[in-house]
């Protein structure tokens, strides 16, 4: 027997519409002052070794509804390792029914493995210890949240790494805690390269107020951070307005903005392609840099993912396409959005896990590797 459902705590989300007995039927809050949902975590309790079946429902409403088929749920009991668990999708009447028989009594339900805001300053102080990174408060969010930035590196090329714009995201965090891992170890290789060639800039979360009210994708005021890059403000977006304005001070060379894809069962990224100032020299970096990415980790593919836009079409709204036309002319940028799948690998499938926090981390170890092999390459102009 179900005998609670709670969210009181950091990222929680889900409503309760009826508990009957080893049954309950739920729902997903929109984000605030938005129509955005997808994003569930909640904490169950029931008898031990008794399956409990969860019914979510009103999904074919959500954000992106094509997310559901073939996805499935993550669950912990001790909040640490996130596996999978059985999962069905009824399109016709948008329920996502989750099966489950706990162990101790108690379990943590989540769309992706969370990465709490605790976790995230637990980020923070480490690696601002790390011998040779500085940190910086760029600004605060609405809700007065700092927005971090580690800063390491004694090279000239001006780098930038962030992500986690949409806080449902949570791969993007998972990805920046082993990327900061690997930029912070003085026996890597490709760190030290890197350290040494390159100033880097990285912002672990670029939306802390919604990452911990359990939004999907905006902000305290219901805002989509990737769609205000061309124009933030301090009344919809500081968040976004801080982090340009550091970027307009340093300038940027390479820029890498994380997130994770609801529907797309595969980790890709996407480029810059239909901005007014795009190069011949910008475009075959940004292909050699996917190539190359594509051929070190069978976690990454170049098949599948978004359309290209046509030339003089790009989005300048959203990061990628705005960072790079605007370090254009003064650094020769080239900015890149990198997607990770809630879904498992479609090629390289783990029954168990599915795509995971250790995936995210290492995939971060092999992006950074490839940075830094084609690291002249981008100094070039």
């Amino acid at each position: 027997m179900i005998t609670d459902i709670n969210t009181a705590f950091d990222a929680g989300n889900i409503a309760v519409t009826e508990i009957s007995g080893n049954t309950a039927r739920l729902t997903i809050n929109k984000d605030r002052e938005s129509d955005f949902f997808q994003w569930f975590h909640f904490r169950l309790a029931a008898e031990p070794g008794e399956e409990i079946v969860l019914n979510i429902e009103g999904l074919n409403e959500s954000a992106y509804p094509l997310g559901w088929p073939d996805y499935q749920a993550r669950v912990s009991e001790d909040r640490e390792y996130w596996q999978s668990c059985q999962t069905s999708y009824d399109k016709a009447s948008g329920t996502l029914t989750i099966r489950y028989a706990s162990l101790s009594g108690v379990a943590w339900f989540a769309y992706f493995a969370p990465y709490a805001m605790e976790r995230h300053h637990d980020l923070v102080a480490e690696t601002a210890l790390s011998p040779g990174v500085s940190y910086e408060c760029l600004g605060h969010s609405l809700e007065g949240q700092p927005i971090d930035c580690l800063v390491m590196g004694e090279g000239d090329l001006p780098v930038w790494l962030y992500g986690r714009q949409h806080p449902g995201e949570t791969q993007a965090e998972w990805w920046m805690e082993g990327a900061l891992e690997k930029l912070t170890d003085p026996a890597d290789p490709h760190a030290r390269l890197l350290r040494q060639k390159c100033r880097i800039y990285v912002v672990p979360n670029m939306n802390p107020d919604g990452s911990r009210r359990g939004h999907l994708r905006t902000n305290f005021a219901g805002v989509n951070l990737n769609r205000e890059w061309h124009a933030p403000t301090p009344e919809r977006s500081p968040e976004v307005l801080c982090v340009r304005n550091r970027m307009d001070q340093t300038g940027c060379a390479f820029a890498m903005d994380v997130h994770g894809d609801e529907a797309i069962p595969a980790a890709f990224i996407a480029g810059f392609e239909g901005i007014p100032s795009w190069t011949e020299r910008q475009g075959a970096l940004y292909t050699s840099y996917r190539d190359r990415l594509s051929a070190r980790t069978p976690d990454f593919q170049t098949e599948l993912g978004y359309p290209t836009a046509a030339p003089g079409q790009a989005n300048m709204t959203l990061s990628s396409n705005q960072v790079t036309e605007r370090f254009t002319a003064s650094h020769g940028c080239v900015g890149m959005t990198l997607e990770m799948p809630y879904k498992d690998n479609r090629d390289l499938p783990d029954p168990e896990q599915g795509w995971s926090p250790e995936r995210c981390k290492r995939l971060a170890d092999d992006c950074l590797a490839v940075l830094a092999e084609m690291v002249d390459d981008f100094s070039a102009r």
